[in-house]
């Protein structure tokens, strides 16, 4: 196993390390500090390849075992939870695995100033053939999962023959939280993590037999900080009886107490009630027209609400857009 360090800093002194370790015989071991020419850094992967076999070829190591680079190929270690292509070699303390990289790679590109890279047994791959290889994969992956059904007890993420035979389960009897910088499950409030590795590694609460059958329920498959809110609150925010009448008189909309609020702030902003109904009209004449009805229900004033709603988000945002450009 070879080792190159890297750093990409734009630095005129490029340094790698390149390590081989790969051969249970520790006097085949070799350690190799290159300061990269300037020429090297923008050249392929494969030049530090060729240039580590012919320092270890032309020294003790080498004759005792000799090596092709053809049969090689380079490699740097990166975070296990990344999916990439890894070789035969395995991570220190399981928390980063070697990444296989591109004979074509160009160095300054995917090595780092003083960083280390291994040189691993197994022929080296081109970009367009790693490219290949991960899409087989990922095709190969697709094909096997039409057979499979997936657990549907919250957190559990086996897999398992459709009709079984059915596996352990470890799972969560609660749905999972995503509130500001926090994940944790509602079931176990107690212990938080706040990056999404941590939150994979939670411990569960329950235990039992894996079922592809989901359970009748309201229960939502997540929640958030509105809903953390209405837990401690005691439940839904129950409607003013201002609300309630306007929902009432525009036939069971929800949509329209919400719109009467918008309309009054609107104009204490200056927007004249006039303009408001003016634009309003045409929203609702754009969603009868899409469904292809004449007449005007809650349900064409909800959606209206909601086109509404959108049209002044994308105004904002081309505000927001303008003043970033100014400044």
């Amino acid at each position: 196993l070879v080792v190159i360090h890297h750093t990409i800093i734009r630095s005129s002194n490029m340094k790698v390390f390149l390590r081989y370790e790969e051969n249970d015989d520790e006097s085949t071991h070799k350690t190799l500090k290159i300061t990269l020419p300037k020429s090297w850094k923008t050249g392929p992967t494969s030049r530090l390849l060729d240039q580590f076999v012919e320092s270890y070829n032309g020294g003790k190591e080498g004759e005792a075992n000799p090596l092709d680079a053809s049969t090689l190929h380079l490699s740097i270690r990166r975070p296990a939870s990344t999916t990439v292509r890894t070789s035969s070699a395995s991570a220190d303390n399981g928390a980063t695995v070697l990444k296989e990289l591109p004979s074509d790679g160009i160095i300054v590109e995917t090595i780092e100033d003083r960083d280390d890279v291994y040189v691993c047994h197994g022929p080296s791959l081109t970009s367009t053939e790693m490219n290949a290889e991960r899409q087989a994969k990922i095709d190969k992956e697709k094909e096997e999962k039409k057979n499979l059904s997936q657990c549907v007890h919250f957190g559990c993420n086996n897999r398992f023959p459709k009709g079984g035979p059915y596996p352990d389960c470890k799972y969560h009897s609660g749905p999972p939280v995503f509130h500001e910088t926090a994940k944790f499950w509602s079931c176990c409030p107690d212990k938080k993590a706040y990056d999404w590795e941590g939150f994979q590694c939670l411990p569960t609460c329950q235990s039992g037999t894996c079922t592809d059958v989901k359970e009748e329920t309201t229960q939502k498959e997540f929640l958030g900080g509105c809903d953390l809110r209405e837990q401690l609150n005691g439940g839904p925010k129950l409607k003013s009886i201002d609300d309630f009448n306007a929902s009432i008189a525009a036939g069971g909309s929800e949509g329209a107490p919400v719109l009467e609020r918008l309309r009054s702030v609107l104009g204490e902003l200056g927007v004249e009630n006039e303009l408001f109904d003016q634009v309003f009209e045409g929203v609702k004449k754009e969603v009868r027209e899409k469904n292809g009805v004449d007449c005007e229900d809650a349900k064409v004033l909800d959606e209206a609400a909601q086109m509404l709603g959108g049209k002044l988000k994308s105004a904002m945002k081309a505000i927001a857009v303008e003043q970033l450009r100014i400044s």
